[in-house]
């Protein structure tokens, strides 16, 4: 097992993509505030419901919001499935266990998840076909800044062998569109599933290590007033130690 630093809550979990091996596992089954990681699940829902061609007015849309963690395209096309409805759906389609809608259904930020059903969602995409490639695709495009100028490096990207797609998280670095109106934090509606109050701060996606690839996913909730570099230095040393030994383990 890792050691964890002092005040950090981590969850992860790592997988072999092809074989479902399990080769790291920690509190996979705890409950976490879900952050951008609900964006994949706007993405695929919206998708199913086109049933066809993604228009270009579309694209703008989904592609920000996979590649830059952009939440007013979130916004915009959490809003057009029916906000929770889009969470309800998903976890139908997908298989989900735990992922349940946020309480507050405008804070889609605050959806629940596990790290086991975000290994699910990845699961999903690399076998739904044209739905699932293009997420993926979009997630391997993903940019070292997102919309919101936050850096995305930290995890998968910087403590990661050969990050191929990744999709990060994080809430409670500043009020953002999710949890803010005209600037001033929102009043949240307590959850006594998940933790709203500690910074949270996740890295997913998939990994290639020689011809083999795995799924990982690595969940953390920092101490309270935990910067923002001191978080990513946190998450991203955890995630290079994941790594390196789950690489030892599928040899």
């Amino acid at each position: 097992m890792q050691q964890i630093p002092d005040g950090m809550r981590a969850a992860y979990l790592v997988v072999d993509a092809v074989t479902g091996k399990v080769l790291r596992t920690r509190h996979a089954d705890d409950k976490i505030r879900s952050a951008s990681l609900v964006k994949p699940l706007i993405a695929v829902d919206h998708l199913l419901r086109l049933d066809g061609p993604v228009p270009d007015a579309d694209r703008v849309l989904l592609e920000p919001m996979l590649r830059a963690s952009d939440d007013d395209a979130a916004s915009e096309l959490w809003d057009r499935g029916g906000r929770n409805d889009v969470v309800g759906r998903m976890v139908a389609e997908m298989g989900l266990a735990d992922t349940a809608p946020p309480r507050d259904p405008e804070m889609w930020g605050y959806t629940a998840i596990t790290a086991a059903d975000v290994v699910r969602i990845y699961d999903y995409l690399r076998s739904s076909g044209s739905v699932g490639e293009y997420v993926l695709a979009n997630l391997g495009e993903y940019t070292k800044f997102a919309s919101d100028g936050f850096d995305q490096g930290f995890g998968l990207p910087d403590g990661a062998d050969h990050p191929v797609a990744v999709k990060q998280g994080w809430s409670g670095f500043g009020p953002g569109p999710n949890e803010s109106v005209n600037g001033k934090s929102r009043r949240k509606v307590p959850d006594e599933r998940i933790d709203l109050q500690r910074p949270a701060m996740h890295s997913t996606g998939t990994v290639r290590h020689g011809d083999r690839e795995r799924i990982m996913v690595v969940l953390t909730l920092q101490p309270e007033m935990t910067s923002w570099d001191a978080s990513a230095a946190r998450i991203t040393e955890l995630t290079r130690e994941l790594d390196a030994e789950a690489a030892k383990t599928s040899e």
